[in-house]
This record gives structure tokens, C-alpha cells and sequence, in this order.
């Protein structure tokens, strides 16, 4: 049976280390049939990658002045030929059988997406040495998922035809693209949690990691409650969100995969 075509949309700015291990960890896919989309956000040229991995089948975007990262992600989606799209930070790392799992996951849901685990790193000689990880599992609950959502993007696996019928990412909740895609979808389509921590996603001290500034992000929430009638919404610090009694209740089990070793890259090597 032919596999589909998976296109893989990475916006970046300025991370070419990290991307850089992000493209090491897809030359160990299980999964081979896809194509990768990096639309640079006009920062430092990271064409070099290109060649580095040469194996992989990559496109890169470079835009002329910095547009943000949810238009760069509309910008990739538009250049994708993939029949599945599947989601990326720049930042953020998939394990060796994610894409297998994901797209075995999709024969029959419209969007999949799977637990991850949460990493913060020592930054030394441009590679990032975890230094503390933390799962990030819980149940799929459409309603508490419109109180506090639990959908990463970072790995997750859809159905391109879903942007023909609800159009593409909104720009004007910025920070909360991510939780106003998957509500547009799963309003309409069918969703599913995988239970397997397939993605490591970076939320580091050191880092530039956007959903750290709660001030600016204020109205944007306020964009996202109006636009979902979601009533009020606090910015509260993310990990102390996850104290929450009602989002506690919602932990879930999850298979952990990762040895905890770092990724290391040919662009250090």
C-alpha cells in the first residue's frame, strides 16, 4: 500500500541550531514519504540545512520581512502538496516512530494529535542538553478543551482538505492560533488524542518560547473568547494552570518513548 504524502510545515526565525536538530531527528523517521517546508520568518538564512540533510526532501521559504509565525505557517500550508499536513515548531522535536503512529492514527480521524513531554535545556557549545522533563498528557474533553486546552500543535497530523472547508489559520488571535484551529475542527470533524509522548517541546528558561509574555497575549484571549463564546479567560502563568483542580482531573496515562538523550546534529558535528 503506497504511503501519503506528508508535508511538514516548520516556521523559523533565528533558531538554527535547534532547527537544525529538529532536521536530525526527521532523517530517523520510521515513516520516509515526506516533504519538508521551512518558511524563514526573514531572519538569518538557514539555507545551509538544506544541504547538511540533503536526504530529506526540503523546501525553503524565505520571506522578506518578518510576518509573524502564524502567517508563515499559512505560508507553508499554501506551498504544501502533501495529502496529510503535519505541524512543527522549530524549537520542538519529534521521536523516531511519530510519523508512522500519527498517520496509522489518521486512517480514521480528520486531525490527530499526541502527548508530548516538556523540556528545559542547558544550552552548551550550541546544542541544548535536556535538563528537566515533564509529561504533558490528558484526557480529550471537548468542553474543559474550551476552558484550557491541552492540544500541542508541535507533531500534530491532519487532513489538508480540513483548510478548504474552514479556511487557514487566524492571524488575529496570534498567540492562540493553535486552540482556535483546533476547536474549528473539532466543532466539525473527528479528533483523536494518541496517547504516546511523540513530541518533545521546548519550553525553556533560556529560551524565546512566545507564550511566556502573558501581557501582550491578553488581547489576543480576549479575540479567541469572543470569537468562540468562551466567556472570560485568565493568562494565568502556563504551569500554574496545570495546578488546576479541573485540568489535574484530566491527567492521563501516556507511553513514554524518550531515552532522554540529546539530539546532536551535523551542523555541530
Amino acid at each position: 500500500m503506497k504511503q501519503p504524502l506528508v508535508s511538514i510545515i516548520i516556521p523559523t526565525y533565528n533558531r538554527i541550531h535547534s532547527l537544525a536538530e529538529l532536521m536530525e531527528s526527521l532523517i530517523k523517521q520510521t515513516f520516509t514519504n515526506f516533504e519538508v517546508i521551512i518558511v524563514n520568518d526573514a531572519g538569518n538564512r538557514v539555507d545551509e540545512l538544506k544541504e547538511l540533510y540533503w536526504e530529506i526532501n526540503c523546501k525553503i521559504i524565505n520571506l522578506e520581512q518578518n510576518s509573524k509565525h502564524v502567517k508563515a505557517r499559512n505560508v507553508g500550508v499554501s506551498h504544501a502538496i502533501g495529502e496529510y499536513i503535519m505541524l512543527i515548531d522549530d524549537d520542538d522535536i519529534i521521536l523516531p516512530t511519530h510519523i508512522e503512529r500519527m498517520v496509522e492514527e489518521l486512517n480514521h480521524y480528520d486531525l490527530v494529535y499526541s502527548d508530548v513531554e516538556i523540556v528545559d535545556y542547558n544550552h552548551v557549545n550550541n546544542q541544548r542538553i535536556p535538563k528537566s522533563r515533564l509529561l504533558f498528557a490528558y484526557n480529550y474533553d471537548l468542553k474543559e478543551m474550551k476552558k484550557f486546552s491541552t492540544f500541542v500543535p508541535s507533531g500534530s497530523l491532519y487532513r489538508k482538505q480540513l483548510h478548504d472547508h474552514i479556511g487557514y489559520f487566524d492571524e488575529a488571535v496570534m498567540n492562540y492560533w493553535d486552540w482556535d484551529f483546533f476547536l474549528r475542527v473539532a466543532s466539525s470533524y473527528k479528533v483523536k488524542r494518541v496517547p504516546i509522548a511523540g513530541v518533545l517541546y521546548e519550553f525553556s528558561s533560556e529560551g524565546d518560547n512566545q507564550s511566556k509574555n502573558l501581557t501582550s497575549m491578553r488581547k489576543y484571549l480576549d479575540r479567541l473568547s469572543e470569537k468562540h463564546e468562551l466567556g472570560p479567560l485568565p493568562t494565568k502563568n502556563f504551569f500554574l494552570l496545570l495546578k488546576e483542580p479541573e485540568v489535574i482531573a484530566r491527567q492521563a496515562e501516556s507511553e513514554v518513548i524518550w531515552d532522554g538523550q540529546p539530539i546532536r546534529s551535523r551542523l555541530i558535528l
